[in-house]
């Protein structure tokens, strides 16, 4: 059967053509986008109580829902975050599978609807959001800016939202500047008080008549009629004219109050080159192809301004991913190209042209059945996608190249090409299985990998093992099909040999006789192989190879944070972020800068936003480098050195950048924990010292809200019981002269508009004649508010945040990776603090942040690292029937730890997980030239030979093969690995440490490996 499956040339033909163009066709339809979708199993939870203070938010709000939430299984922690008006509580899950995460999801849910009627009645439903990586950060920033902060502006931004969200391929679009319609009804307290009436009884005659209601049926001569009362209206001159009863008679609402149609009071402003803007996120869906979504975004902004010609107000793409992703993409793509022609090269170099190109037809039949299956299992195209194909590109033709090797001997024998594939098959076709079957043992227990670099990277060993299936099927089937073709070709019909093959039989001869003699001097061979490892390990010991376990290329797009004081207006917040704006565009080229954005209200962070007046930011984003100009990384450190000595005092200012890859905290995070924020905060400035005498550490911030004056107030029940009013009255009173009482709501042109009552006057010198405002009682006389309420002014706080139910303040710094690694600084973090711990009773510290993930994926490494080596000697225990074989086969594996120590020490390159990932996967690649070199010594013992007559046959009759798979392996990452695409600070080290692993194990197999099959035969 199996030889007439060989013989059947025109299936394997057809299937080989199929396969391409299906592969193609699904190459060209998956969607692209820079990084893989990941769920971080990440909850927010958003629910809003307007006009609370942040303690009043804690106690009714957050303190409820996190009762409810204790319940819930399976969290790694929960953190929540109450500031006025608003509670944020972020829950993250521990790593759980689809089915499992949707369950715990729906508990959350039923967990905090269980909580509802424990709430305040007046709180805003709360807003339960899933992050992923498709939409933690915007695909594109949209800025809508026009001449004046007015309707027109709000009403076209409005309109190109909800446009925006209609687009396929938009999640959603988060807003910053885009204040809600209201209407206000702003009373006049004096004349109030002259008509001797509440303020209160106002708000609820307005309340009564503005208000529609649908009456019910009505028969009128054997016809139905429906009876509809009709009293809301947005238009403010209506309801100016609505008719207020009074004892002293009816009085016009406008008489007593002034009516216009307005927006709720701003908590976020922004300002584009100086106007008025609105700013937009825009988040895509988790497969949408970024490429074509931006696109799709840029040309409905050209429409959309188009339509609006006139109107003065003007949509732009701010940002966009569009240039990063194409970018990422575009190098990782040109990368496999060079690599697939540097493959080509290697071949056509060690066997001729036309075998060469059969062996490298593995190469596009198995991609293209990778993205055949890629595209049924609906991923996309994305770095790590294209980071698999890199790596298996080289190891496709490794089964092709020992095949056509064992072939190419049979055919210029004589032999048919079906009987010399099937003599092949006999001879390498189980070691090349068990050579496969190591490399798929070594990377798909990374697909076990935990924690978010584990999201990110699953589908690379997913990618490799596809390819070297593909690669088997090819080798197996195809390549014998498609080399009958070679028989016609003259050079198998003549015995003399090509210049080509003298050059083999001339290598072989000459690694022979170097393989002799360094078996006459076993001890210095092994002196070589026990002082290089050494020596790799000293490089990494003595910390000559830099670590940065989370290197990434740097986003040409960041954040200059601006912290004004605590009790800061908008105003004065908006105005101090438009001069530091102002100032770093002095110390950026022009350029350099495709756009900048300032606004205040808002501080975007890694983790969640801050929200608050005292918070500003400069949104900058770069155009491509060009030219020779100055990387993101040189245009931060500039304003890292200088933009906080030229800022306007009292800001604070310090920079976020954003990083590639997979989402991490910051390298410093210390959540410091306890019962009393004085005492937290007490240590947070000790370690605020700490961490300011560590060189290397960089941009010390913390979370804690600086404490802003509060007036409090309490009934005084007597006095309210003798001006004959009700505590209601009174609370109500406090409010309308603050931020109002929202009394009706309405529906206009598919927007919300609130029906707001409030004073005239919000603002004040003296919070002491504030007080003094009069109050009509029932019996007509006046009686001021200081007299109603019991008063203490005090400093309260802006927000309090918890961790894991505790209050805490978190502590966070970047670091200068040149200077120390997260692990050092958190190390010395932690032993300055152990000196100073017992004058901090009661506090404790979590070092989470990017060292917890670092710990984690260590750990997943190291423990995936011995279940694949355990994998590999059980597959290769079974192959070769011994139990003590394996073991020389697995001594490659720190061979190739020693090459990839001397490549990141000679190439510069950090020491990162990614690299760590890189190197367990190379311990699946390093051990395939030692199998087929035992395999090959194994078979002519069983045909007679002696130990070290067939272990020198066994090594020069596979130096070639072994030769051609390590240089082809090596060749489909070099391009990656020299960046000659490009350079990637992600996949290029991983790249390299692949490259120099290979290399040195190679060398050191073709003479350690002999030996040692030499020396622990002996006897057998």
């Amino acid at each position: 059967m199996i030889r007439a499956l060989l013989r059947n040339t025109v299936l394997a033909n057809l299937v080989f053509v199929l396969v391409l163009l299906m592969g193609t066709l699904s190459y060209q339809m998956l969607p692209r986008q820079q990084d893989p979708t990941i769920n971080f199993n990440w909850i927010v939870i958003v629910t809003a109580l307007p006009g609370a203070s942040a303690e009043d938010i804690e106690m009714r709000v957050t303190q409820p829902m996190e009762d409810a939430l204790r319940k819930l299984n399976d969290v790694n922690f929960v953190s929540s975050t109450s500031r006025v008006g608003l509670s944020n509580i972020l829950v993250r899950f521990r790593d759980l599978d689809e089915r499992t995460f949707d369950k715990r999801v729906n508990d959350l849910r039923r967990e905090i609807q269980s909580k509802r009627s424990e709430l305040p009645s007046d709180i805003v439903e709360p807003i339960i959001l899933e992050i992923t990586s498709a939409n933690a950060f915007p695909s594109a920033t949209v800025v809508v800016y026009g001449m004046d902060d007015d309707e027109t502006l709000r009403r076209l931004s409005y309109q190109l939202e909800r446009d925006l969200e209609q687009i396929r391929g938009v999640d959603r679009v988060d807003t910053v500047g885009l204040n809600d319609p209201e209407v206000q009804v702003k009373l006049d307290f004096d004349r109030l008080a002259s008509l001797g009436v509440s303020p209160t009884q106002i708000a609820d005659m307005i309340a009564l008549q503005w208000q529609d209601l649908a009456a019910g049926r009505l028969t009128v001569s054997n016809q139905q009629w429906l009876i509809r009362h009709v009293g809301q209206s947005p238009d403010p001159e209506q309801l100016a004219r609505l008719k207020l009863p009074l004892l002293s008679g009816e009085v016009l609402l406008e008489e007593v109050a002034t009516i216009q149609r307005a927006r709720q009071d701003a908590t976020q402003s922004v300002r584009f080159e100086q106007k008025p803007a609105v700013m937009m996120a825009v988040m895509k869906d988790a497969n949408a192809n970024t490429l074509e979504l931006v696109n799709t975004l840029d040309q409905f902004l050209q429409d959309w301004n188009h339509l609006n010609t006139g109107q003065g107000v003007t949509a732009i793409l701010a940002d966009d991913q569009t240039e990063t992703t194409r970018r990422a993409i575009d190098i990782m793509q040109s990368n496999a190209l060079q690599g697939l022609l540097l493959v080509f090269i290697v071949s056509w170099l060690f066997l001729g042209w036309r075998i060469g190109v059969l062996v490298a037809l593995a190469i596009p039949f198995s991609l293209t059945g990778v993205f055949i299956l890629l595209q049924a299992q609906q991923e996309t195209l994305n770095l790590t996608v294209l980071l698999g194909v890199i790596i298996a590109l080289g190891m496709l033709v490794d089964v092709a190249v020992v095949m056509v090797e064992a072939m190419h001997q049979r055919l210029q024998h004589g032999q048919d090409s079906i009987e010399a594939a099937i003599g092949a098959m006999q001879e390498v076709g189980w070691p090349l299985l068990a050579a496969i079957m190591t490399t798929v043992a070594a990377f798909l227990p990374l697909m076990l990998m935990p924690g978010i670099l584990g999201d990110f990277m699953r589908i690379v060993p997913l990618v490799v093992t596809f390819a070297l299936l593909f690669s088997l099927i090819q080798a197996f089937w195809m390549l014998p099909s498609q080399t009958r073709l070679l028989q016609s070709d003259p050079a198998y019909q003549q015995h003399h040999l090509s210049r080509r093959e003298q050059f083999m039989r001339r290598l072989r001869n000459f690694y022979g006789r170097i393989l002799v003699k360094s078996f006459r001097h076993p001890w210095m061979t092994l002196v070589v192989l026990i002082s290089t490892f050494s020596s790799a390990v000293y490089l990494v010991a003595s910390e000559r190879i830099a670590t940065n376990f989370f290197a990434a290329d740097t986003l040409q797009v960041f954040y200059v944070n601006v912290e004004m004081p605590a009790g800061s207006t908008l105003e004065s917040t908006l105005l101090a972020t438009q001069q530091v704006e102002q100032i770093a565009r002095t110390l950026i080229r022009p350029d350099e800068i495709r756009s900048m954005v300032a606004y205040a209200g808002q501080m975007f962070t890694e983790t969640e936003p801050l929200l608050g007046d005292a918070y500003g930011q400069v949104f900058i984003s770069l155009t491509s480098r060009h030219n020779n100009g100055r990387s993101a990384d040189d245009i931060i450190q500039t304003l890292r050195d200088q933009l906080p000595d030229l800022a306007p005092a009292p800001a604070r200012i310090n920079l976020l950048k954003l990083s590639g890859g997979p989402p991490s905290s910051m390298p410093i995070s210390i959540k410091v924990r306890g019962d009393d924020y004085p005492v937290i905060q007490r240590a947070i400035d000790d370690l605020t010292l700490i961490l300011q005498d560590i060189d290397g550490i960089t941009d010390i911030t913390n979370d804690a809200s600086p404490g802003i004056q509060q007036l409090v107030t309490q009934l005084n029940l007597p006095a309210i019981r003798r001006a004959g009013l009700d505590s209601m009255t009174v609370t109500r009173t406090l409010r309308i002269m603050t931020d109002g009482e929202i009394v009706a709501q309405m529906t206009d042109r598919g927007e919300q508009v609130d029906l707001r009552v409030r004073s005239q006057g919000t603002e004040t010198e003296d919070i002491r004649h504030w007080l003094d405002t009069l109050i009509a009682t029932p019996s007509g006389t006046l009686i001021p508010l200081s007299e109603l309420v019991d008063i203490e002014i005090r400093v309260g706080f802006e927000s309090l945040r918890h961790y894991n139910f505790s209050r805490s303040i978190t502590l966070e710094a970047n670091i200068d990776r040149s200077k120390i690694d997260t692990l050092q600084a958190n190390q010395q973090i932690q032993d300055a603090w152990q000196e100073i711990a017992q004058q901090h009773p009661g506090i404790t510290l979590d070092f989470s942040g990017e060292l917890d993930d670092i710990q984690e994926s260590l750990s997943a490494l190291t423990a995936l690292f011995i279940l694949g080596v355990g994998l590999m000697y059980l597959i290769l225990g079974a192959q070769f029937r011994s139990y003590f074989q394996p073991f020389i086969i697995l001594l490659t594996i720190p061979m190739a730890f020693t090459g990839v120590a001397y490549g990141l020490w000679l190439s510069n390159n950090p020491l990162s997980l990614y690299t760590l990932y890189g190197l367990v996967a190379l311990s699946g690649i390093a051990v395939n030239s030692a199998i087929v070199l035992i395999a090959a010594a194994n078979s002519r013992r069983e045909a007679g030979m002696s130990i070290q007559h067939a272990i020198i046959y066994a090594s020069r009759r596979r130096l070639v093969p072994i030769l051609i798979t390590a240089a082809t392996t090596m060749a489909g990452l070099m391009g990656l690995a020299l960046g000659l695409g490009g350079k990637s600070l992600i996949f290029g080290p991983v790249a390299t440490a692949i490259v120099w692993g290979i290399c040195v194990s190679t060398l050191l197999t073709l003479f350690t490996i002999p030996l040692i099959y030499k020396l622990t035969s002996r006897g057998t």
